[in-house]
């Protein structure tokens, strides 16, 4: 059973710095799109940052030139960096990511999603 987990959410003043983790925990064949979303109180969930599996980075307008979305292919790992984060960057960050495994016979190609981490901006 693969599941991802991230890590690095928390409470971080209006104009500062955090970083985001997630990877796979399981057995896995391949990553394909891997990124992050985040949903904020009554609000859709939409996409921050996220690889293609092209290996392109997207951003989102409103993040673009203050996080930067990078991974650690060995570790299977991407991060999230946060810099001069404002409180509308208030969210749960979830970790998403396509997925190549394995179950016996049969190779098996979807969507997984992280618990979400907190981020809140205080100003």
């Amino acid at each position: 059973q693969v599941h991802l987990v991230e890590s690095g959410g928390g409470l971080v003043q209006a104009g500062g710095s955090l970083r985001l983790s997630c990877a796979p925990s399981g057995s896995i064949l391949r990553i394909n799109e891997m990124g992050w979303y985040r949903q904020a109180p009554g609000k859709q969930r939409e996409l921050v940052a996220v690889f293609s599996s092209g290996g392109i980075a997207n951003y989102a307008d409103s993040v673009k030139g203050r996080f930067t979305i990078s991974r650690d292919n060995a570790k299977n790992t991407v991060y999230l960096q946060m810099n001069n984060v404002k409180p509308e960057d208030t969210s749960v960050y979830y970790c998403n990511a396509r997925i190549t495994t394995r179950e016996g016979f049969d190779i098996s190609n979807r969507d997984y999603w992280g618990q979400g981490t907190q981020v809140t901006v205080f100003s």
